[in-house]
Order: structure tokens, then sequence, then C-alpha cells
């Protein structure tokens, strides 16, 4: 790269921690030069960025299973991107690849830690989406820990979003019985008419305990966990003995700064594990991609190539809009995955 050929990036950074919801404030967009290209770099223009609830964590500096982003670091994020310039053997300018390289506009990574892509096998954007990390998370955690059976009954929290969305149609593929547990009739219809859920539950609903109730009148043998809240509350009571649980996430409880008041349900919850024999399972996808991701690839991509797979995603435009859509993200006002278009496709 050349002094008349410097490439500028813009990005997004941590602009200081939040104390509870995140605001705009909390980020920053800047822009900066980037580095000449060494031996075994590459430098991709980035297209789509993946905006994904456990950014929240990241912006945190509590204890997690990875490190916080530093203050005036460039935010955490799966993109996909096109290779500008190359200076690594197994890639040239025009090739597509998936890149950990966060919320900005160009990066310079490298080339060991790129993953090629196809863009005539699949839409570029679902390798952060259905075929990527969301569509993975819903495979790995529902058939290594949830491991539902025929004509069982499976409960998805958040299910009309891209890792809950994947869990119900995983289930019904797998005879077992899916309920969906959305945010409003539009997301909860979606659940039904398009992807073939048997049950569908709006949160917001004042009866929705009684709802819950009676769409699983045999009871819940697996619960696939995203959010955590007043929804764990409800479903508690009506797991079965020897329910699964595989605990995905907890968005309820990422913005929360002090300790939820009321009564401590603690000795109630363990209680409810040890006489219901209860599996409960907290899991990072990453720790089953060597024993099970090359079967995710191969049975969803053929569920999707068959129609018996379906997905959505939710597009904003522009690196400058990720930290707004990013708290819309939080506050569930996306359908869909999220995804922020950077560039256009070539």
């Amino acid at each position: 790269m050349s002094i008349e050929s410097i490439v500028q990036s813009t990005r997004i950074v941590l602009a200081s921690r939040p104390d509870g919801a995140p605001t705009t404030e909390n980020f920053r967009l800047e822009a900066v030069n980037l580095p000449e290209l060494t031996e075994g770099q590459v430098l991709i223009r980035i297209i789509y960025l993946s905006l994904d609830p456990y950014m929240r964590g990241r912006m945190s500096a509590a204890e997690s299973y990875a490190e916080p982003v530093e203050i005036g670091e460039v935010m955490v994020g799966g993109t996909v991107g096109q290779v500008v310039e190359s200076r690594h053997p197994g890639f040239e300018s025009g090739d597509y690849v998936l890149a950990y390289a966060g919320w900005q506009s160009h990066a310079v990574v490298v080339g060991d830690q790129l993953q090629k892509l196809d863009p005539a096998a699949a839409p570029l954007s679902t390798a952060l989406g259905v075929l990527g990390m969301p569509g993975f998370t819903a495979y790995s955690g529902l058939l290594k820990i949830g491991q539902p059976k025929e004509g069982e009954t499976v409960v998805v929290a958040a299910a009309s979003g891209p890792v809950g969305s994947a869990v119900g149609q995983i289930a019904k593929l797998k005879g077992a019985r899916a309920v969906g547990i959305a945010g409003g009739p539009e997301k909860c219809a979606y659940l039904l008419d398009e992807l073939g859920f048997d049950a569908a539950i709006d949160h917001r609903a004042p009866d929705f305990g009684e709802q819950l109730r009676a769409a699983v009148p045999d009871g819940i043998d697996v619960y696939f966990e995203n959010v955590g809240g007043a929804v764990a509350a409800a479903v508690l009571p009506l797991l079965n003995e020897y329910a699964r649980v595989p605990v995905c996430g907890l968005i309820a409880h990422y913005n929360d700064a002090t300790a939820p008041e009321g009564p401590d349900r603690l000795p109630e919850f363990l209680s409810r594990v040890l006489v219901k024999s209860l599996t409960i399972r907290g899991f990072i996808m990453a720790e089953f991609v060597g024993e099970m991701y090359t079967d995710f690839l191969r049975d969803v991509s053929g569920w999707i190539r068959d129609g018996r797979f379906a997905y959505r995603e939710d597009f904003v435009d522009g690196i400058e809009n990720a930290p707004t859509a990013f708290i819309g993200l939080l506050e569930g006002r996306n359908f869909g995955k999220m995804l922020v278009r950077v560039a256009e496709e070539s």
C-alpha cells in the first residue's frame, strides 16, 4: 500500500461504558488511516456487519467468557467483507470472506483468521445469520444440550430472532412440538404462518402466563433460554421431570445496573431443579465447533435448499447507524437477524 493509496476506515469505537441501557453517547464515530499491509495480512472492505446481543456484555468490564472492549477500541462483531489487497497466499483481490473485523468500513486482518465464502452457494449475509454464528448456536445448543425427542414439547424464548427461529424449526424437523414466545402479534403470526411453529405466545399479553400454560398441556421438555426475566419465571413451573434447559442468553438482564427487586427466588429455583431433576446448561457455541460445525452446514443448508427452513433478515444501512440499530436490538425492535449494510456487494 503506497502513500498515495492510503485507505481510511470509518469506525465505531466504545467511547464510555454504559450504566444500564446503552445510549448513543457510549459510542464514537471516527476515521483512521489503516497501516500498510505486512506479510500474511489482508485488507478487506466490510459489506455486512452483524449486530448481536452478546455485544452488550463486551461493553462492560464485568467478568465474562470473553475480554471486554476497551475504551477507544473498535466495537467487536462478525463481518462479511471483500478482499481489496492481499499479502496472504490464500486470498486475492475480489474474494469474499467471513471475518471478526468489528464495526468499521475497512480492516487489515490476518489472513489465517479469515474464512473464504462462495457467493454462489448462498447469499453472503447468511454467513452472519442462519448459516453463521446464530444458526450454529441454535443447532448446537438444541441438539447437544436440549436433545429433543419425537413428540416432546420445545419452548423457545425470543422465538422470532435468528437463534430462536432456528431452534423452533430444528425442533419441528426432529419431530418435536415447537412453542415460540415473541413480542407482539406480528412476530407471533410470523412464527405460525411462515415458520410452522405449533403455538406462539405474546409475552406482552396481560394473560401471558395463562396462554403459555394452555399452549403446553403436557408440560415443557426443553426450554431454550434466550431471555430470562418474566418469561423464564413463567416457564419454570411448567418444566417436566428431566427437562433440559440450554441457556444461550439473558437479554432481559443485559442492561441491569442493580440487583432485581423483590424476594430472593434462588431457593425456589434450586428446589425445582432438585425436585424435577432438571438439566440446566449454559453454553458458548464455540465449544461445539469441532464436533458439530460440518454437520450444521450440511443440514441447515440442505433444509434451506429443500424449502423446509426459513429465515428473516433486518437491514439498516450505514456504519454510522450501527449504534442506534444495536440499541433497538436490545429493546426488541428488530424483526429477524439484525445486519448493518456497510457497503454494497460488487
